[in-house]
């Protein structure tokens, strides 16, 4: 491979690392032509964009960022694919549906600025909330309270209700 051509690609991963604020390093090792072809139809479906790349020209995109991906290096061996991603939960929740015999495996992921490195740690990603399910979370715990008062007041004004037709019913 020419250098103009690797300077390209190390250029383009730099671009999809800051582009996407999620990534997965994969363990395709295994798969054949069929069973990546469904892999990436899988990740297409769920918004996931899935790139196999040269272990050394990903390593030379890392270090050309900001972030300190140091402790990923170690996992850049055998065939690796990168899931990219906008939600960091998503190619962890694809990845434990699909794996099976641990074929496609986790070798690392960097999502919400946080490094993850290993298979026992996909368990812990797919379990990360997205910003909208926080936000979700937020929205239903601050109507509750509110709910509440709604209903207490509603209850009151019915009982004042029953009450005053009652007595508007009672014989003088």
């Amino acid at each position: 491979m020419k250098k103009e051509v690797k300077d390209t690609i190390i250029a383009e991963l730099g671009e999809k690392v800051k582009e996407y604020g999620h990534f997965y390093l994969v363990d395709v090792t295994g798969l054949n032509a069929e069973q990546t072809s469904a892999l990436r139809r899988k990740c297409f479906q769920k918004e996931v964009k899935m790139v196999v790349v040269k272990n050394t020209l990903l390593q030379k995109a890392l270090d050309a960022s900001e972030v300190d991906f140091e402790p990923l290096y170690e996992v850049l061996k055998g065939n690796t694919a990168m899931l990219f991603c906008n939600t960091a939960n998503v190619p962890a929740k694809l990845l434990k549906e699909y794996t099976k015999d641990g074929i496609p495996a986790l070798k690392a992921a960097y999502a919400e600025e946080g490094i993850y490195v290993g298979a026992d740690k996909l368990e812990e990603l797919s379990a990360i909330k997205s910003k909208n399910e926080v936000i979700a979370d937020i929205v239903a715990l601050l109507q509750s309270p509110a709910k509440n008062v709604i209903s207490a007041l509603q209850s009151g004004a019915q009982t004042i209700h029953g009450v005053l037709k009652t007595l508007g019913e009672r014989p003088e």
